[in-house]
């Protein structure tokens, strides 16, 4: 690997993919706020221990796929994996005293080594929502109607469906982790030898399993969903009216599993088939012992992250920024008052390009491909008169304007 190429698994946002990122994070952005989520930003790198005690020891996450290092001091850090965990630190270290509910929103780089596939790097991106505090399916139903809005807004909501499922409550999971157990325990010797050592540690983590053998087995699992007790169905009975009143459309799925005991309740995902195997464009769930299992207060919680790299691929390409004017000097007489008018007319909020070197047909054609609107034309004789050559790039008119006026005449292509 030549030293300029990038490492595997990352790439090079250009500016038509960054366009594309943008676009995606701004609509997201805007979306959010619409339903009162403020922005918050965490630290790319943590403890290893706010990562490893969140995702579990015995996920693949941590145990085979969490970038780890210890920094001079001989201190345990890792690059983010996803975005949860930092923001119950977060709540911890600065918010826990706030008026609840929170409502938050994050976005930026995560790090996986994984294997690297289109749309799945080792660093990727993720946009995320965590809301703390409620404790009431209708928190499930907002968050999820948000997850949907913005798929919506991207334009992609007839490309994906919503599969959800429950987990229960505490009780309701403590009950299916022995009857999951006594059922696996009758196949532990076909188990992979990862899923043998979850049977004892962690049970729930098997369905996580991408082995196929596991997944076989698991297939004949007794199901979550026909064990839950009064109050886990009432709960997402609730969820679901809640759903079907949005009018937010969703799919039952009984495999859908999140392996650690602070999860519970709602766990939901919005899939697609557009990009070849089925795979997740937005994932979440309840986590009401989260924030409670790091040492902090007991906060309900419920959130989703959405890849922006696989959401990359299915929106429709977003258009380029318009540039509205050009501003091209005719004769070197007339560069020093191309760029200070240049800097006047930015400074008045246009966007503008200054034309560098090359003949007056060079420079239109630079123009012209950087999607100007107008291009403003100042020579020798027109600086000498007071006045500046506005051609219009699309119609192809030229007019004489004063310079007094220019900005007036120009704001017609703003």
């Amino acid at each position: 690997m030549s030293d300029l190429t990038p490492p595997r698994g990352t790439h090079d946002l250009l500016p038509e993919d960054q366009r594309r990122h943008r676009h995606i994070g701004n609509t997201a952005c805007a979306t959010a706020g619409l339903y009162g989520f403020e922005e918050i930003s965490t630290p790319i790198f943590e403890s290893t221990n706010v990562f490893s005690r969140t995702l579990g020891e015995t996920s693949d996450v941590v145990t085979k796929e969490m970038y780890s290092f210890e920094d001079k001091k001989g201190r345990p850090l890792a690059l983010r994996p996803e975005g949860t965990a930092g923001v119950a630190r977060a709540f911890i270290s600065h918010m826990r005293s706030q008026p609840l509910p929170l409502k938050l929103f994050y976005q930026g780089p995560m790090f996986r080594y994984e294997r690297a596939q289109k749309g799945r790097q080792r660093q990727f991106h993720q946009f995320g929502v965590e809301l703390l505090g409620v404790s009431e399916p209708l928190g499930d139903v907002e968050v999820i109607t948000l997850g949907a809005h913005i798929l919506d807004a991207l334009g992609v909501a007839d490309k994906v469906r919503l599969q959800i499922n429950t987990l229960g409550d505490t009780d309701t999971r403590q009950a299916y982790r022995e009857i999951l157990v006594a059922y696996l325990k009758g196949h532990q010797d076909d188990l992979s030898p990862d899923s043998q050592d979850r049977l004892t540690r962690n049970p729930l983590r098997i369905f996580d399993s991408k082995d196929e053998g596991d997944q076989h087995i698991l297939k004949g699992a007794p199901k979550l969903t026909d064990h839950l007790n009064a109050a886990s169905k009432d709960f997402f009975d609730a969820v679901c009216n809640g759903l079907d009143a949005a009018g937010v459309a969703y799919d039952l799925n009984p495999g859908l599993v999140r392996g650690l005991d602070y999860y519970g309740h709602t766990a939901f995902e919005f899939v697609t088939d557009t990009l070849g195997a089925q795979g997740t464009e937005l994932a979440g769930g309840r986590y009401d012992g989260l924030i409670e299992t790091m040492g902090g207060p007991s906060t309900p919680g419920i959130g989703w992250a959405a890849g922006i790299e696989r959401l990359a691929l299915m929106i429709t390409e977003p258009p380029a920024p318009a540039l509205a004017i050009s501003v091209i000097p005719v004769g070197d007489e007339a560069k020093a008052e191309a760029l200070i008018l240049a800097l006047q007319l930015r400074r008045a909020g246009f966007s503008v390009d200054l034309g560098f070197s090359g003949n007056l047909k060079k420079r239109l054609n630079r123009a012209n491909n950087a999607n100007a609107r107008a291009a403003v034309l100042l020579g020798e004789e027109e600086l000498a008169r007071g006045v500046a050559t506005v051609r219009d790039m699309k119609t192809g008119e030229q007019t004489e304007i004063g310079l007094s006026a220019l900005e007036d005449h120009l704001a017609r292509y703003r």
